[in-house]
């Protein structure tokens, strides 16, 4: 059995962020791990800075943050890339 992908999502609750969780949910498989992270939390926004987010919303996969999420946002085709949605 494979382990799951964890996608982590960071949000500040905006709209574009609302968006962002939108996609990520409709591409994720039952081999992903989506988790919706709020950068209001202190211990979300210590972890945010340490995977380099500098905007929200982004995601990382597995540890690392997708480079759409390095600030041209989030993009359909790089979370595919990541394994987002693929068993």
């Amino acid at each position: 059995m494979n382990a799951k992908r964890k996608v982590e999502v960071f949000s500040a609750g905006c709209p574009a962020c609302r968006t962002a969780i939108d996609l990520v949910n409709r591409l994720a498989c039952p081999s992903c791990d989506v988790l919706i992270l709020d950068m209001n939390d202190i211990g979300v926004a210590e972890r945010a800075r340490a995977l380099g987010v500098r905007s929200v919303p982004a995601v990382a996969v597995d540890g690392r943050l997708l480079s759409c999420c390095a600030g041209a946002g989030i993009d359909e085709q790089a979370l595919r890339a990541a394994g987002v949605g693929q068993a």
